[in-house]
């Protein structure tokens, strides 16, 4: 049987299209759960992976604060994660968005983790609150693995707290710096005299 010419240019066609998209969505798994390959930590706070999760806290001392950065940066993605956090007073952690590499603080939008019944839930948050997302902590389980993804793309964020979603939320008028590539950086620091930590693991991400 004879195939033309043309069927078998438009079947490799095809083929190298679905092999370009495939490679445009791969999903990434952001650490190996044993070492802090790829992530690069700013500030006095303790990070260390172990067991196939990245820890991060004060190692005792309250006043110490800090942000582990992914070395790669990131603009438009769905970021994958499950997360535990100290149930202790406003004691509270964050994901940062297109954060400036190297910076102790915070210079993008943040997924700020927390305590709602501490006005620290899990929602979004630049200077002030955005969305309040998990407000009445029904959603999140204290002291337990839970899963979180965001979805940033342009102004536009969203998340999901244990597959349901708690932010939709486009900004009016974004900065420039709200919007260009940045790292993912996750904060811990210490709150009223408390050591806090907070937890991650299974870290994937797919850029958009």
């Amino acid at each position: 049987m004879n195939i033309p010419c043309c069927l078998i240019f438009l079947t490799t066609l095809v083929a190298a299209a679905k092999m370009l998209v495939a490679g445009e969505t791969k999903v990434e798994s952001l650490c190996d759960g044993t070492t802090l390959e790829g992530w690069t930590s700013v500030g006095s706070a303790e990070w260390r992976a172990e067991d196939g999760v990245l820890v991060g806290g004060q190692d005792g001392d309250p006043k110490r604060s800090g942000l582990i950065h992914t070395k790669d940066t990131f603009k438009d993605f769905d970021l994958h994660l499950e997360f535990m956090i100290d149930e202790h007073g406003k004691y509270n952690s964050g994901v940062y968005l297109r954060n400036t590499p190297g910076e102790r603080r915070r210079t993008g939008y943040q997924i700020n983790l927390g305590r709602g019944a501490a006005d620290e839930p899990v929602g979004l948050y630049l200077n002030d609150w955005l969305d309040k997302g998990d407000a009445e902590d029904k959603i999140r389980k204290p002291r337990e693995w839970n899963a979180l993804r965001i979805r940033a793309r342009g102004p536009h964020i969203e998340a999901w707290l244990n597959g349901e979603k708690i932010v939709d939320y486009t900004d009016p008028k974004p900065t420039l710096e709200l919007l260009q590539d940045g790292t993912l950086a996750f904060q811990t620091y210490g709150a009223e005299g408390h050591a806090g930590w907070v937890k991650f693991r299974n870290i994937k991400i797919q850029k958009l």
